[in-house]
């Protein structure tokens, strides 16, 4: 078995005028993908939306925050899930059912951390 990070991008400046009956159903689709894979879902979040981001980057001369996300795109990270699978294909399987109305779903295999990565010591 294997971990998953499950990252739903969407256009969030399409949600603004999005009707609220589609907000509706996309909200229940996650409802019934959670419902439905519960035993191969181990986290996830919705996140809140692009501007309340803050980028933290490391340089040679110290470290930058700037606020707001890195990327100039339309799309933005909105959530994600971890999961749980046998292998990639299934994993694929999983994230093929997770709802993004107006983006695109990444599915990234997850490594295995050190013990010192994941105590701290």
């Amino acid at each position: 078995m294997g971990t998953y990070l499950v990252l739903i991008y969407d256009d969030e400046t399409r949600f603004a005028d999005t009707p609220p009956e589609v907000m509706a159903d996309m909200h229940e689709k996650h409802v019934a993908f959670i419902a439905n894979n519960k035993a191969a879902i181990r986290g996830g979040a919705q996140l809140d939306t692009s501007d309340t981001a803050t980028t933290i980057r490391q340089t040679e001369g110290g470290v930058t925050v700037t606020d707001g996300t890195f990327l100039e795109t339309k799309e933005v990270l909105g959530g994600y899930y971890v999961i749980e699978a046998a292998d990639y294909d299934e994993a694929l399987a999983l994230a093929k059912q997770v709802p993004s109305v107006y983006g695109a779903v990444e599915v990234w295999p997850q490594r295995e951390m050190g013990p010192d990565l994941q105590t701290g010591q």
